[in-house]
């Protein structure tokens, strides 16, 4: 019996401080996500933090929905930046520069995506 106890982990409820916390931190690692000035090394990193603070949240149920908008913006973000992408010439310079930064939001809106999805994950399996 013990074994099998000290396979499972126990998440108590976060207090609002946490979760106010967890969720300034969150939008804090997406607002550096979205700048191009990191280095692949510092992005991964923050990318791991932005996991490790989503992973927080995915405990208490109620932060689906920041989860959820969150996703959101992502998605807009990388819809916006794909049309401005493409209003530019083909093989340009400002197209290859334009590609760099989409791919890091397409990178960003991804991490956001697979946290909602193991989050409803979560959610559903709870329902049961």
């Amino acid at each position: 019996m013990i074994g099998i106890l000290a396979g499972k982990k126990k998440h108590k409820k976060l207090s609002v401080m946490d979760q106010y916390i967890a969720r300034a931190n969150i939008d804090h690692y997406l607002s550096l996500l979205n700048t191009t000035d990191l280095s692949p090394q510092n992005r991964g990193t923050i990318g791991k933090l932005l996991v490790a603070e989503e992973d927080k949240l995915s405990h208490d149920l109620e932060q689906l929905e920041f989860a959820e908008a969150r996703a959101a913006k992502c998605r807009d973000r990388v819809d916006h930046f794909r049309r401005l992408r493409d209003s530019f010439v083909e093989g340009s310079t400002d197209r290859a520069r334009a590609d760099g930064v989409l791919a890091n939001f397409e990178a960003t809106h991804t991490l956001v995506e697979q946290f909602c999805h193991h989050f409803r994950g979560k959610v559903n399996s709870r329902r049961l």
